[in-house]
């Protein structure tokens, strides 16, 4: 080792660590210690040394937390120690199903036995690489039973100077967390212990393009301007491993996997093309295999040569030791630092070569996932990485890449499930290749739906094999799910100032996608809707990752709705709540609800620019209650300025505790219901962070409004019709704009007669069934009328429910 782990500036303390827990906190034994986290947290240590663990591990870097009361008594070699939550009994044994017992306390009731399965809801996995369907799923900290266990006792450790240690052999170490089904907070003290989730930059939120495809600087950009003419946006532009030399790589030094020269007959100026790229406003991540190391025929070879002490005249194969201090900082300085000159914004490490290295029990990808972290975060950078999951405590760093997908609807169908239940573990950001990556076959309608179930994932990137006949551009597909593609691309970058709202939530402690149990854990149906989940604090997602019928023409999916009134903010329908609902829908959409109260910002203008925060915003409201949203924006990529730029004295937004680096201004969107009143209020924090004048078009899901509407006092028109209609305003960011709707509260839902009546038309059935049902659609008689005659109408089963839907959805002239 060429230097020592002080002289070398990729190794630095981690951020925000406090591994060393209160002596308060701690209850000691013979050969065990226990230490109370938090009132639903305990650690429990097992030594066989009589020495005990303070350094911080992968999953545990704050252990020095706010006092938690509990009760110690002392019984025989062992404890009992019981918080407001738990009670946990230890005989001071080797751990046993007998004599380590753990039990809910409260309002909830389970007990945990050391060595029993802790029945938990899982968490997330590794990697979908090769999966066709399920995988199984590694453990997670949200139980029915209440209790969750982390086991600790393998993963290595940080030194106080920030490099990798390991552990003492022979030392047991568990997290046990006991919430009951206050899975909220169970999730919190994850992150009270593991540390916070990152604050993605704002440009991580739009579209990504990726192909595993020999590109040129030619055909790529040309391909992006393509994607521009077809009006569908990316704000990041993924190069896959043939950016770097393959086919050209001399055959003696074997793979050509490894890789860190541009390969200059397809990018003979990697600057120029990087350049080109963020001009089109788009940031750049380049495939990253690190496993082979460095080989003679690398362009930085000389370099790295030289600072690991060799000849570069040898040839000497460089190998890949992340565990070595010295070859960590080169592998950075010489290998990645020059091109992020050239352009490169951030890496796709793509590491699949299993869990050991050069330290016992260090696990390369995670070392990886951490120094790239650091080294991303330098300079007040965005701390940017994009990488493999690697277990508890990976939701520190940035986007998750969940492998090479199987293209099936097998896939398609475990996807929602497992981007939604990793919240149980407290991992936010995954990044799946959506439409599928390997193997499969062509299906349009599949690669359609899976496009819009990315749509409303964590991160949208298509991606595709090195395969001529996988593809992703909309134009490759016919003209219905070319269409149904481009609307939902476009709607993704829509979305983006409420993704990067919930983006602040969710480096808070609220994850973007969570399970409907995490709403209403003490419903069962809850529990049954395993792809349907919540989309930060405003939307229901319900995805239809199955065929449609060939009947109706539309897919299906079960909805379980909490109680109160959900919008489908793109059929207009609306729904009462506390029921389960079969939701039907044409290959233009998917079933995406808006909660009663909730309010969306959506970017209003033309070019769909993710880098930057846009000018003309659209807030589509639900009006059946009150609400409010808190509009988080960023300076310029979503990074807060050095001087602190962030709002003062905000202590929360959208429903979790604002983080160190909260937004750097906030707009407050309210809308009071029995006011009949929307109030957009003036910017707060650094005003200069976004644009100085708006135009805003406030979209109400709602009847046509009894009375005038104003803003600001003066009359508008109404644009639209019953069930969505507008008004405009604009002015200031600094000053108020106030919409008042006269005439009483608006009316919710509409008369779904119109939409009955195309699904009878488009139905692939005999006309004479479909004029006798249309007969009792347009009936005047009840609605529970209408849909038990329907019974007796020869019509798909498909087709019946399709109808069912619109004649049970609600109806204002029937409230």
């Amino acid at each position: 080792m060429s230097q020592t782990v002080d002289s070398l500036p990729v190794v630095r303390p981690l951020p925000d660590a406090a591994p060393h827990a209160r002596p308060e906190q701690q209850v000691l034994g013979a050969g065990w210690r226990i230490t109370v986290l938090t009132e639903g947290v305990f650690r429990v240590e097992r030594s066989a040394d009589g020495g005990f663990e303070d350094r911080a591990s992968t999953f545990a870097i704050r252990r020095d937390l706010p006092p938690a009361e509990f009760a110690v008594e002392r019984v025989g070699d062992g404890v009992v120690v019981t918080t407001r939550r738990a009670r946990l009994r230890y005989d001071g044994g080797e751990f046993s199903a007998s004599g380590l017992v753990v039990e809910v306390l409260g309002r909830d009731s389970g007990r945990w036995r050391y060595g029993e399965p802790t029945r938990d809801l899982g968490g997330t996995a590794r990697t979908l690489d090769d999966v066709d369907g399920r995988t199984d799923l590694e453990p997670g900290v949200v139980a029915p039973d209440g209790i969750g266990v982390i086991d600790d006792s393998a993963s290595f450790l940080f030194e106080d100077d920030g490099w990798v240690g390991s552990r003492v052999p022979g030392r047991q170490d568990l997290y046990v967390f006991v919430h009951g089904r206050d899975y909220a907070d169970a999730v919190g003290d994850l992150y009270r212990v593991s540390g916070n989730p990152m604050r993605l930059p704002r440009w991580a939120l739009g579209n990504w393009w990726s192909r595993y495809h020999p590109y040129s600087d030619e055909s790529y950009l040309a391909l992006m301007d393509r994607f521009d003419e077809e009006g569908v946006p990316f704000s990041v532009a993924v190069i896959d491993m043939d950016w770097h030399r393959v086919g050209s790589v001399p055959p003696e030094y074997g793979s050509s996997w490894t890789g860190y020269s541009w390969e200059p007959t397809l990018f003979p100026d990697p600057a120029a093309f990087l350049r080109a790229l963020h001009e089109r406003g788009l940031r750049t991540t380049l495939n990253l295999h690190p496993a082979d190391g460095v080989r003679a025929f690398e362009d930085a070879y000389p370099a790295m040569a030289r600072a690991l002490g060799v000849d570069p005249d040898s040839g000497h194969p460089l190998g890949f030791d992340p565990t070595d201090p010295a070859f960590l900082q080169a592998y950075f300085e010489h290998l990645h630092h020059p091109l992020e000159e050239q352009g490169v914004d951030f890496w796709w490490i793509d590491w699949q070569q299993g869990r050991t290295s050069g330290m016992p029990g260090v696990d390369p990808l995670w070392v990886l996932n951490h120094f790239h972290h650091l080294d991303a975060a330098r300079d007040g950078r965005p701390g940017m990485t994009f990488s493999r999951y690697a277990g508890p405590g990976s939701h520190r760093y940035a986007v998750g890449f969940s492998g090479d997908t199987v293209v099936s609807w097998a896939s398609l169908a475990f996807q929602p499930e497992f981007t939604a239940t990793a919240a149980n573990i407290g991992y936010s950001w995954w990044s799946h290749d959506i439409g599928g990556h390997t193997r499969g076959v062509r299906d349009d309608e599949l690669a359609t739906r899976w496009v819009q179930s990315g749509v409303f994932s964590p991160i949208m990137r298509l991606h595709s094999a090195n395969n001529p006949f996988i593809r992703k551009e909309p134009w490759q597909f016919p003209p219905e799910h070319r269409a149904a593609m481009t609307d939902a691309l476009r709607f993704r970058h829509r979305m983006v100032p409420y993704l990067h709202t919930m983006n602040h939530r969710a480096a808070a402690g609220v994850p973007l996608v969570r399970p409907m149990y995490h709403l209403e854990p003490r419903r069962h149906e809850a529990y049954g809707v395993p792809n349907q989940y919540a989309f930060g604090s405003e939307l229901l997602v319900a995805p239809i990752t199955t065929p449609r019928d060939a009947a109706s023409l539309r897919g299906s999916v079960r909805v379980w709705l909490p109680e109160g009134l959900w919008t489908d903010i793109f059929t207009d329908a609306v729904y009462q709540g506390g029921r389960t609902v079969e939701m039907h829908r044409t290959l233009g959409s998917v079933p995406v609800l808006l909660r009663e109260g909730g309010i969306l910002p959506l970017d209003g203008g033309t070019d769909l620019d993710a880098t930057r925060n846009p000018e003309a915003l659209e807030v589509l409201v639900a009006p059946g209650a009150s609400g409010e949203l808190v509009l988080g924006e960023d300076v310029e990529d979503g990074v807060v300025a050095d001087d602190g730029a962030s709002v003062d004295g905000l202590a929360a937004i959208n429903g979790a505790p604002t983080a160190g680096d909260g937004p750097a201004a906030t707009t407050t969107l309210r809308w009071d219901r029995d006011a009949g009143e929307l109030r957009i209020e003036p910017v707060r924090g650094d005003a200069t962070a976004v644009p100085a004048h708006r135009e805003w078009t406030v979209t109400f899901l709602a009847g046509i409004p009894a009375g005038p509407v104003t803003v600001n006092g003066v009359p508008v028109p109404v644009d639209g019709v019953d069930g969505r209609w507008s008004v405009r305003a604009s002015g200031p960011v600094t000053g108020e704009i106030v919409v008042r709707v006269a005439g009483g509260p608006l009316r919710v839902g509409a008369d779904r007669t119109e939409a009955a009546r195309v699904v009878l038309e488009s139905a692939q059935w005999g006309n004479p069934e479909k004029l006798e049902a249309w007969d009792v659609v347009r009936s005047t008689r009840p609605v529970a009328q209408k849909i038990a005659e329907l019974t007796a109408v020869d019509l798909p089963e498909t087709v019946r429910a399709a109808l069912v839907e619109q004649l049970a959805a609600v109806d204002p002239a029937a409230r």
